[in-house]
């Protein structure tokens, strides 16, 4: 007996989706799943309120209503930019049963919304690809590898040093930093974290490890990884020290293990992290 079609919802938490870039991924869905899939861009991907897609109220009204439908099996970020963090807060509390079975995909500024997820064993979060993605030098790999593992479990699509018995984490590291502190902050003990960014100075980056290495939750963790920090802009004067060294110069200084590199970055390499679904915060 065929499987029943998939079918995966996508929404726009913080900066509108252009359409020709939803209609190229409705395209690549149908030619690589035929009706294994059913790809649904909410109209909310397309609202344009200043700088978001929509205001406040229709971003939290779209979310909340794709995450409480149990006809779709994910829930799929249409791209990053910023404004998950202004949802509202009380929708969390209005996740019903079926918005706690389903799989929730994106990153960067999405990782807001993963996090608090993860924090409140909401479904299962990963990190990983978004359609706005398809626009990208070799995004079509990016999107196709996203629903591959939406669909299919797809275990190439995954971060190589991911492994199901080992949980892990993965974030950009200025979103990483903001959302210490807050509800969106998940259990990092006993977890690998990996980071990445973009269009970030070297001095930012320096900071942004100063403050994550200094916190107490993100010290507990197993280790971290180092993911592709691209577009860096140049430093006047010369900051004189690599991402990398920065990196396991905060990891040295707070006694955190560095564990290496990992596949993730604002690029069509992004692999994809699930995130654990057991770990509540605790004091």
């Amino acid at each position: 007996m065929a499987r029943a079609a998939r079918s995966i919802a996508v929404v726009a938490p913080a900066n509108r989706l252009a359409p020709e870039a939803a209609e190229k991924v409705a395209s690549l869905a149908r030619a690589a799943f035929g009706e294994g899939l059913r790809l649904h861009f909410h109209p909310q991907c397309f609202l344009s309120s200043g700088h978001f897609a929509g205001p406040d109220e229709a971003r939290s009204a779209a979310f909340l209503e794709v995450a409480n439908n149990p006809a779709y099996h994910a829930v799929w970020f249409a791209r990053g930019g910023y404004g998950a963090c202004r949802l509202d807060d009380a929708l969390f509390g209005k996740l019903n049963r079926a918005a706690h079975v389903k799989d929730y995909l994106g990153y960067s500024d999405m990782g807001v919304i993963l996090g608090r997820l993860a924090r409140e064993g909401v479904g299962r979060s990963a990190h990983g690809p978004m359609p706005t993605d398809v626009s990208r030098p070799g995004g079509e790999a990016a999107v196709l590898r996203a629903l591959a593992w939406l669909v299919d479990r797809d275990a190439t699509a995954l971060e190589p040093n991911w492994r199901a018995d080992a949980p892990a984490y993965a974030f950009n590291l200025t979103v990483l930093s903001n959302l210490l502190g807050t509800r969106s902050e998940p259990n990092f003990k006993g977890a690998v974290l990996m980071i990445e960014d973009v269009d970030e100075h070297l001095y930012r980056t320096d900071r942004a490890m100063f403050h994550v290495t200094s916190n107490d939750n993100v010290r507990r963790c197993a280790g971290l990884r180092l993911g592709r920090f691209s577009k860096i802009p140049e430093n006047d004067p010369p900051f004189e020290m690599t991402v990398r060294e920065i990196v396991e110069f905060w990891c040295q200084r707070a006694g955190i293990r560095f564990l290496g590199e990992a596949d993730v970055g604002h690029d069509a390499d992004n692999k994809i992290v699930p995130f654990p679904t057991s770990i509540a915060l605790t004091s």
